[in-house]
């Protein structure tokens, strides 16, 4: 705090850090501590109340009928008596049933059916295969835009990166979508080349098989693996390399004991980005596979939510996700031996 008034004044320092404790506030405080809160409580009726509702004023229309015909004062007092005591009963359940207690406890998470505690499992262990294969696919791109320079990085950096990633995101989804479709551009291909016939159903069926998802995932979210890795390998000094070759080092040897290394903290940064983007995505599992290659946890998440009205339940879903999330990125930083401080870096 002190370097921070110190760089910008108290004034400006002072602004700096209402503005950042409002965004802490606004976005991950307030959201968070709503969603933990209404995870944590349910409101959970006694009973048929609907049904002991009608039998009460089953039994109040027989005590009016009796008491309409009753001639003795006392014995009509008494009726009256009954209705006014059922009376109020009907009203309570009644207000029990427009808005039942809240009873607290861990009774949302622990309701999780069989079959969604699989794709509960099934999801988690799909965005790990995403994250491993974009790591794979994205570290020998990240290694060359960081070696690169001059003109040659600007165009690898625009044309290879960049330019693809100006358009919408649903679009770049729907584009595969139309690639790997029944009747899309793969299929078409090969048909026309012989090898299936697409008039009899003769298709491969991409859509129906998770790698179809994986690969759309690891094209939408390349840019949260490949730019935390050139981040920190264009800190590298090249001449660790070349004192590598020059002492007799293969290249595997020198990934291996020099470069990635080196390249750890952008290497968990990317890791954690794309495990958390895939472990949460939505859009990318419900357009690539249509309903036919089985659901994702999220969304699950959206029908407790907007289907079955039930925040609850769609609450301690979403704080489940939340704790697996927050233990891979502890495990992550713990893997690669780096702190908070490394990452920011």
């Amino acid at each position: 705090m002190a370097s921070l008034f110190r760089a910008y004044g108290r004034g400006l320092g002072v602004l700096l850090l209402a503005i950042a404790a409002l965004w802490i506030l606004a976005l991950i405080v307030v959201p968070l501590g709503a969603m933990i809160e209404q995870s944590l409580w349910w409101k959970d009726s006694k009973g048929d109340i609907t049904l002991q509702i009608d039998r009460l004023y089953n039994d109040m229309a027989t005590l009016q009928l009796d008491a309409a015909g009753e001639t003795d004062a006392a014995r009509k007092a008494g009726f009256e008596a009954q209705i006014a005591q059922k009376q109020a009963l009907a009203t309570e359940l009644e207000a029990q049933e427009t808005n039942p207690p809240k009873t607290y406890g861990l009774a949302n998470f622990t309701r999780m059916s069989a079959l969604h505690f699989y794709i509960f499992v099934r999801t988690i262990f799909y965005a790990l295969m995403v994250t491993a294969l974009a790591l794979v696919v994205c570290y020998p791109m990240a290694y060359a835009v960081a070696l690169a320079s001059g003109p040659r990085k600007a165009i690898v950096l625009t044309v290879a990166l960049i330019v693809p990633y100006a358009i919408n995101e649903l679009l770049r989804v729907y584009a595969w979508l139309m690639i790997l479709d029944y009747r899309g551009v793969i299929n078409g291909i090969l048909a026309w080349l012989g090898m299936v016939d697409l008039d009899n159903r003769g298709w491969i069926p991409f859509l129906e098989n998770p790698s179809a998802v994986f690969l759309a995932m690891i094209y939408t979210y390349v840019l949260f693996m490949v730019f935390p890795m050139v981040n920190t390998l264009e800190t590298l000094d090249r001449n660790q390399i070349e004192a590598a070759r020059d002492l007799g080092a293969s290249s595997f040897r020198i990934h291996r004991r020099v470069i990635i290394p080196h390249a750890k903290p952008g290497i968990a940064v990317g890791c954690i980005m794309t495990f958390m983007l895939s472990a949460g995505s939505y859009s990318v599992p419900a357009i690539m596979t249509r309903g036919q290659g089985g659901d994702w946890f999220s969304q699950l998440v959206y029908r407790q939510f907007y289907e079955s009205n039930n925040w609850n339940m769609g609450s301690a879903y979403a704080v489940s996700l939340l704790v697996v999330c927050t233990a891979f990125i502890l495990i992550m930083m713990r893997l690669f031996g780096v702190g908070l401080r490394d990452i920011a870096k």
